[in-house]
């Protein structure tokens, strides 16, 4: 297979890239985005069974909303939410209240038995008193002498109170009802039975009030008015506003303003060898961790350049910092702990929750020579490392134990990732190929071979439809996974000594971002592979000497890179300043 379709980028703009700039143009700086309150679980528990209760009434809220009446039957009986149990028998009650009114009292009765009443007793009382009333009038008193002893009577103690059930029987030798004392305002059978329509909707109201007691009521459209919260929240803690009210298209990603970075924001010294890699501290990326061939780690401020925490210096935990190189470092989704792979043969995690000294927390040993790549499962429950001895290994996170080893390839292993889905392990490699593990067979069920040099970087976008990689041939490479064939190709970069020079995906995935060997770090249009910046190229700010690697985190809206001069550097978009397209028009 040949290097597949799309342009190659040299420095030109064409139609995409008027579109990405024009999008770029409309974000607005709105400052730092705001720090979090906390970690999440502090703010509510979401294993309370309270709150798990909520977010179910919510759920059958919306549901009831939109009608979804055979999916709230669903929900309702397997969670068993009780103040939902009245929508069972919406037609019960207006059937009863029907029955009612037409004296259809077998009908009524019928529905009684079904109607979920505290006091169901001494309402079925009632509705057999309203009948048997209607037979006196009615001078039916054989009829209401049956009604009275198998109905009536069992329920006696209904009517005690006030000696009713005694001139029920009394009614037997009366010539009209209101001879009765009791039922000396007896008005009728219509309005008599209107009245006992009236207790009826009282008793239902009295049922509805207690369930309000013990459960808070639903406001109306509860779950859309958290969620278009949630949305605001987004929009307005970014670092970048939108100067157009956006449309939100989807809500299964988080929401960030498009730019695209055409300047440099800050520079992070301390490292005393050549930066490897670099990755963002957890999704939301307030810090970042970096990895040297002085064997340490930094962790750093995103804001203020600050390095807050030294990792592997001194340290005596869990058989201390690393003794060789670091080549590459990943962080669990939470930032609660790093993994860093090294030349020492080990794999370490770092907890950065708790002391300010972190200490190592475990090690993991087992490979052969340099572990060139380490990533965290989407779990956090598992890593997947590669390394110089050409083998691919699973680990279980939580207790160091290795899983499985993927063996297949020919040369080192430079780069493992897990697909989206995290079903799948992705390696590149030395002998050029990239290679697709089943994470439950071990089975290899895919290759591509169209690299004509190392391979050193894979990524890939967040639907798993597409794949990034890099090699040593000059060129990153765009898959389409479906077809299992390259279609487009990016250029301008330099990629072809011993180093690692890394790609992946930036902003929205439209973009693709990666480090070259000129220093420089470079930007191509993911849909035209049309060069669109090249950060560091009209300024004092590039780096000195080789760039590794570029990382996008869409919660800070910031580029970070890091290079063989020592430092770390992020990279964001400056309003005042030109695209580099724009210099070279």
């Amino acid at each position: 297979m040949n290097g597949g379709g799309g342009g190659s980028g040299g420095g030109g703009s064409g139609s995409g890239t008027g579109e990405l700039t024009e999008r770029a143009r409309g974000a607005v700086y709105a400052g730092p985005p705001r720090r979090t309150i906390g970690n999440d679980d502090a703010i509510f528990d979401h294993e309370n069974p309270k709150i798990k209760e909520d977010v179910v009434r919510m759920i059958v809220q919306y549901l009831q909303d939109e009608g979804y009446v055979a999916s709230i039957m669903t929900i309702q009986d397997e969670a068993n939410v009780r103040f939902t149990e009245h929508l069972k028998n919406r037609s019960h009650f207006k059937g009863i209240k029907t029955a009612i009114l037409d004296g259809d009292w077998a009908t009524t009765e019928k529905l009684v038995q079904k109607t979920p009443l505290k006091d169901h007793k001494h309402f079925l009382y009632t509705v057999y008193k309203q009948q048997y009333l209607e037979l006196i009038e009615q001078h039916e008193h054989q009829k209401a002498f049956v009604l009275l002893t198998k109905r009536l009577k069992p329920l006696e103690q209904m009517g005690s109170l006030h000696n009713e059930f005694k001139d029920l029987c009394y009614l037997l030798t009366c010539k009209c009802i209101q001879d009765a004392p009791f039922f000396k305002n007896w008005e009728g059978v219509a309005s008599s039975r209107e009245k006992l329509v009236e207790q009826f909707s009282s008793m239902m109201e009295i049922e509805n009030n207690d369930l309000a007691v013990t459960r808070q009521e639903v406001q109306p459209q509860r779950l859309l008015h958290l969620l278009k919260q949630a949305v605001r929240y987004q929009v307005e803690f970014s670092r970048y506003h939108p100067k157009v009210v956006p449309s939100i298209p989807t809500l299964l990603e988080d929401y960030s303003c498009f730019v695209l970075p055409n300047a440099h924001k800050t520079t992070f010294r301390g490292h005393r060898s050549n930066v490897k890699c670099v990755d963002f501290v957890g999704e939301e990326g307030t810090l970042l961790v970096s990895g040297s061939s002085d064997n340490m780690l930094r962790v750093w401020d995103v804001e203020d350049g600050q390095c807050v925490r030294v990792l592997g210096d001194g340290d005596l935990g869990s058989g201390g910092g690393h003794t060789s190189r670091i080549w590459d470092v990943t962080s669990s989704s939470s930032g609660d702990v790093v993994a860093s792979a090294s030349g020492d043969s080990t794999v370490k995690f770092w907890n950065l929750r708790g002391t300010t000294k972190s200490a190592c927390s475990a090690t993991l040993s087992g490979h052969e020579g340099d572990v060139y790549s380490v990533k965290f499962h989407q779990s956090n429950n598992y890593v997947v490392t590669g390394g110089y001895d050409k083998t691919v290994r699973l680990w279980d996170a939580r207790t160091g134990a290795l899983l499985r080893t993927f063996i297949g390839h020919n040369s080192a292993v430079s780069r493992v990732i897990f697909n989206p889905l995290g079903n799948l392990v992705i390696s590149g490699s030395k002998d050029y190929t990239i290679k697709f593990w089943d994470l439950v067979s071990g089975v290899c069920v895919k290759t591509y071979s169209s690299h004509f040099g190392e391979v050193t970087s894979v990524e890939m976008n967040k639907a798993g439809s597409l794949l990034l990689s890099g090699s040593k041939d000059n060129s990153n490479r765009l898959w389409d996974v479906r077809l299992a064939r390259p279609i487009r190709r990016f250029k301008g970069h330099q990629n072809t000594s011993k180093n690692f020079v890394r790609a992946s995906f930036g902003p929205d995935d439209s973009l693709v971002v990666g480090g070259s060997e000129d220093g420089l770090i470079y930007i191509w249009d993911a849909a035209t592979a049309e060069v669109l910046q090249r950060l560091g190229a009209h300024s004092n700010d590039s780096h000195s000497d080789i760039a590794y690697r570029a990382i996008w985190n869409p919660h800070q809206s910031l580029l970070v890179s890091c290079s063989h001069d020592c430092t770390v550097k992020t990279w964001w978009y400056d309003q005042q300043q030109a695209w580099d397209q724009d210099d070279d028009s």
